[in-house]
């Protein structure tokens, strides 16, 4: 997986020939460890998605106090600085632009890797918050994450599915009002 994500840094299409030669195994026995074109592939998207959003999760806890702007929940600037980081990425463009069909099947199944992965990181990037607002969430975190991960699938991927440029700032505004209105204050 990490070799293939390495591929994919590296601007090379991910070919199995290639990558089982670069492991110094065969096809097939790459095919059995690993699986097709489309689990590898979706492995290593769903490691570099969870190794990205993990380190701006990181970056925004070394922030000090106060550079949030007043009443932004800490999920939603994440969620909008990875949104971002996804929309500029050169590995991920590239990909959209060579196998858009392939790219959006591997990036948005609710079967694969990469798609349920990233619900599950949201759930528990607004669990966080919820956790220490004390939020009462107006409808269970985990269908908020899909959710949110379904409408910026279909803001940052807009190009492919719906032919229209990606408007990231737009898609920061829908989500924000979506996850705000959702996660309240327990009014008991």
């Amino acid at each position: 997986m990490r070799t293939a994500a390495g591929m994919l840094l590296q601007g090379r299409r991910l070919d199995t020939g290639t990558l089982a030669a670069e492991l110094g195994i065969s096809r097939a026995t790459l095919f059995r460890r690993a699986g097709n074109r489309d689990a590898i592939l979706g492995d290593a998207l769903a490691h570099l998605g969870a190794r990205t959003l993990a380190r701006i999760q990181r970056e925004h806890d070394e922030r000090p106090a106060g550079a949030e702007p007043r009443g932004r929940l800490r999920c939603l600037s994440v969620s909008e600085e990875f949104r971002f980081a996804l929309g500029t990425a050169p590995a991920l463009q590239r990909l959209l632009d060579e196998e858009p069909a392939m790219a959006i099947r591997v990036l948005t199944d609710p079967e694969g890797l990469v798609h349920p992965r990233m619900v599950e990181a949201y759930a528990s990037l607004f669990q966080r918050d919820v956790d220490e607002h004390a939020f009462a969430p107006l409808m269970p975190v985990p269908l908020l994450a899909l959710a949110v991960v379904r409408l910026g699938e279909s803001f940052l991927y807009s190009d492919v599915l719906a032919a229209r440029t990606p408007d990231l700032k737009t898609a920061t505004t829908v989500m924000d009002a979506l996850v705000t209105s959702v996660l309240r204050f327990d009014q008991r």
